[in-house]
């Protein structure tokens, strides 16, 4: 790709020849823009086959600013000629001779019949359309003269330059968007670094409140349960004696009104009898699983302590971002050089639908001595797009595919590399059996050089069977999106089904690297090793692993809530001048809700890469846990290294004496 692509192709609009609109140190380097001779031509269903417009394109130093036709121009040029000179910038380079008859001007395509006052966009030209009085006009005027002989009206040209006007309405209100971020970014960053404090603070109070938040939000589903069961009772009791009531949904049928349903006594009966269930259920798990509850909510309080103690750990996220972001970088400049690796491949464009050179390529040094002009009067060689014949330029699209399979390698090791860290680091905190005194010093520096330095190939490996996996699941995309047009129910089944299993298994493979990568920095043992070990490990231990595994997804998505709401609240107030304090500092903005929503997301995303690192740690923890119990009986020769509150939780009563 770096061999034979040519990023100039997307930087700059190519002209009928092939050849680069401003590039520097040719002939257009002056113009850098591309002008349509006949844009109602745009309209053809051409267009959508070859993504060209067929009618010659040539780059221009500025569009045309006036309405003017061949034939008037043709006619006046003897005693106007500043018209003329005005006009033939627009025909193609060379041209200079306005003796020459019109038909075969025209014919030959010498010069455009017609030009219409145009604008630049996306540096090509276009007709300079605006709105009277809810008229749609060019230049105050709803009609024109084509150059042909017919006058046409201002409406062909809005279908043949389709959905411009949307994008340039769009174009406005991104510059007012723009504005609005230039006036507002501090308040943006103040915001963002208000949603930094708050995380740092639920993460410092989770290890007071995690478990009052928990049992909180516990009783109050119970309550609220509760509180369905006796509404529904009381819905079933009221409709007792009303005429109708005493139907079964059998005995009504299906209906598309669900309030006819709420009729029923039976269906307050079946919501009641569910509702019970579910709060049976709740109150069983809670009565069964107290001991595991409490451990997990003794971990999360133990991950707040041991990043009180590592607190370099939380930034280490934006070490991960950098790493993710220099990938897509990579990915995306050698997907944009294999994109624009091929030739020019040039096309007839015929004006008639019978010519049956239409749509075969050409050369355009000799397509005028070839019979397809005669045979297609009006027939060009146009350039269609960049390709080739060659077996490298038809195997681009499998190239891409490596390119995104590279990306998706890359990507998944720089978060393994991140998790592999973050791991080494926290179980740096629970293998010491004083804490904080026996912590390694700079615990996150030293787990990342051993990452590093011994486990490279392992996090590789890892990170390569789920490349491989997401490659699979994008391919499956992609052939979804073919066949999407199929009326074969039984591959459109299968296709689903696959979908369904490869990501499954994307989710399984995540879960099982995530540990892996913590046995890794533990034993410091191969991928497969430390895979299988942790994948038995996890499974001794099942019950621990789904209530800690909940209970932190709990506790950590409230806390998402809780600051990207609060610091959301907080800016909406001030960007609406709800804050008497601060209503003179509040800039006048277009849309208030562009810098509101972008402290909400922002919010939300900041505390998503420090809850990132807490379930980190907290999921290091709970290995380090189950490994300690395994391999410690808390005598003075094999003594835990857990902390107190869990020794407690376990039923011990005391530490083991201290090792000298």
């Amino acid at each position: 790709a770096w061999v034979h692509g040519d990023p100039r192709k997307v930087i700059y609009p190519t002209d009928s020849y092939g050849q680069f609109c401003g590039q520097k140190e040719t002939l257009n380097e002056n113009k850098t823009l591309l002008f349509y001779f006949n844009i109602l031509k745009c309209a053809s269903p051409v267009v959508l086959i070859n993504l060209q417009c067929p009618t010659t394109q040539l780059c221009v130093s500025k569009c045309p600013d006036r309405f003017a036709t061949y034939i008037d121009v043709q006619a006046s040029y003897r005693y106007r000629p500043d018209q003329w000179n005005y006009f033939r910038q627009f025909c193609k380079p060379g041209f200079n001779n306005p003796r020459k008859s019109v038909a075969q001007v025209l014919r030959d395509e010498d010069c455009p019949s017609m030009i219409i006052p145009s604008r630049p966009f996306l540096k090509r030209c276009f007709p300079d359309f605006s709105t009277k009085n809810g008229v749609l006009t060019v230049a105050n005027q709803t009609t024109f003269k084509d150059g042909r002989g017919k006058t046409r009206n201002v409406t062909d040209l809005r279908e043949a330059a389709n959905g411009i006007n949307n994008v340039l309405d769009a174009r406005s209100v991104g510059m007012k968007i723009f504005e609005d971020y230039a006036i507002s970014w501090y308040w943006i960053l103040i915001g963002l670094f208000i949603a930094m404090m708050l995380s740092l603070l639920f993460l410092v109070l989770l290890r007071f409140t995690a478990g009052v938040l928990f049992w909180i939000f516990i009783f109050g589903v119970i309550g609220i349960i509760g509180y369905g069961i006796w509404h529904c009772y009381w819905e079933y009791d009221h409709l007792k004696g009303i005429p109708g009531s005493d139907l079964t949904v059998y005995d009504i049928g299906f209906q598309t009104d669900f309030k006819v349903y709420l009729q029923l006594r039976q269906t307050w009966l079946a919501f009641m009898i569910i509702l019970c269930g579910v709060e049976v259920i709740i109150i069983l798990m809670l009565i069964f699983l107290r001991n595991r509850i409490r451990i997990a909510i003794a971990l999360l309080k133990e991950g707040s302590r041991a990043i009180g103690y590592i607190m370099s750990t939380l930034f280490y996220p934006i070490v991960t971002f950098i790493l993710i972001a220099i990938c897509i970088s990579y990915w995306a400049v050698t997907a944009v050089f294999l994109a624009t690796s091929g030739e020019p491949v040039y096309k007839v464009m015929a004006n008639q639908t019978l010519c049956k050179y239409a749509n075969l390529t050409c050369d355009p040094e000799t397509f005028n001595t070839t019979n397809v002009t005669k045979l297609c009067p009006g027939a060009q060689c146009t350039f269609a797009f960049y390709g080739g014949e060659s077996l490298y330029h038809k195997y681009i699209f499998i190239f891409q595919f490596a390119n995104a399979f590279v990306l998706f390698w890359l990507v998944n090791f720089a978060i393994a590399l991140g998790q592999c860290t973050l791991a080494g680091a926290f179980a740096s905190y629970y293998w010491a059996y004083r804490k904080p005194a026996d912590i390694p010093l700079w615990p996150l520096f030293s787990s990342f050089g051993r990452a590093i330095r011994y486990h490279t190939g392992s996090l590789a490996f890892g990170a390569l069977i789920l490349a491989i996996v997401q490659l699979i699941r994008v391919i499956l995309e992609y052939l979804d999106h073919k066949l999407k047009g199929t009326q074969n129910s039984f591959t459109r089944f299968l296709l689903c089904c696959l979908k369904c299993c490869f990501w499954c298994l994307e989710k399984f493979l995540k879960f099982i690297n995530r540990n892996a990568y913590i046995m890794i920095a533990i034993y410091g043992k191969n991928f497969c090793t430390s895979a299988r070990e942790a994948f038995f490990l996890l499974m001794r231990n099942v019950v621990r692993v789904a209530v800690l595994d909940k209970v932190t997804d709990f506790l950590l998505f409230l806390g998402k809530i809780l600051v990207a709401g609060g610091v959301g609240v907080l800016a909406f107030f001030f960007f609406t001048q709800r804050i008497p304090v601060f209503a003179q500092e509040v800039p006048m903005l277009n849309y208030y809700w562009v810098p509101l929503l972008t402290v909400i997301i922002g919010s939300y995303l900041v505390a998503h890469g420090f809850f990132s690192v807490y379930a980190m740690c907290v999921d290091t923890l709970f290995l380090c846990f189950c490994e300690d119990l395994e391999r410690n009986d808390g005598s003075t020769a094999k003594p835990y290294f857990m902390s107190a509150s869990l020794h407690r939780i376990l039923g011990k009563k005391k530490l083991s004496p201290k090792k000298a």
